[in-house]
């Protein structure tokens, strides 16, 4: 149970990790865009390559953020099927969800591993410029990753409790110590 409580903490720490990469991503796009629209601004010519630089921080992003997803709950669980499955069915099927979530991030990380290093090709953003194709391949393997580590949320990650179930039993758990405290 200690380890489990560990690998928990260390999802949850990781969640804020990916968190940060993801805001550092978009803010980096952004600047270089904003760099690109002041410059064609003050002298009338466009720079070529903010565009193509600022692109390559989508696939980041992009796959990222289902990993932020997933560990928030924000995921398609079928949630309204499984509500009007009987309890033992659904529990059933959502351990076959969890299943087949944890087989999608293995084939993330072995497909996207394949991917990585296979990747000989440089992304050309300027003539200047090169950015090597591995720099965005890594996301793919690296969400892989991330995904297996929220695993250990496990059931928790399908909670398939409505938000005024949920707002329920928060007053319910606030009320307990209430009448515990009164004489």
């Amino acid at each position: 149970m200690l380890l489990l409580s560990r690998w928990r903490a260390a999802s949850d720490q990781l969640n804020r990790v990916v968190i940060g990469v993801c805001i550092a991503c978009f803010l980096i796009m952004l600047t270089i865009s904003f760099v690109g629209f002041f410059y064609q601004l003050v002298t009338g010519a466009a720079l070529s390559w903010t565009y193509s630089l600022a692109r390559l921080f989508v696939p980041w992003i992009g796959m990222l953020s289902i990993t932020v997803a997933f560990k928030h709950g924000e995921h398609i669980a079928m949630a309204v099927l499984l509500q009007a499955l009987p309890a033992r069915v659904a529990t059933i099927v959502s351990y076959a969800n969890v299943a087949l979530i944890g087989v999608f991030a293995l084939l993330l990380v072995w497909f996207g591993w394949q991917y990585f290093i296979n990747a000989t090709h440089y992304n050309m953003v300027s003539d200047q410029i090169q950015v090597h194709q591995r720099f965005v391949a890594a996301c793919i393997p690296l969400t892989g990753l991330v995904l297996l580590v929220h695993l250990g949320h496990g059931l928790r990650l399908l909670e398939l409790s409505s938000p005024e179930a949920e707002a329920e039993a928060l007053l319910r758990e606030s009320e307990v110590p209430e009448l515990e405290a009164r004489p």
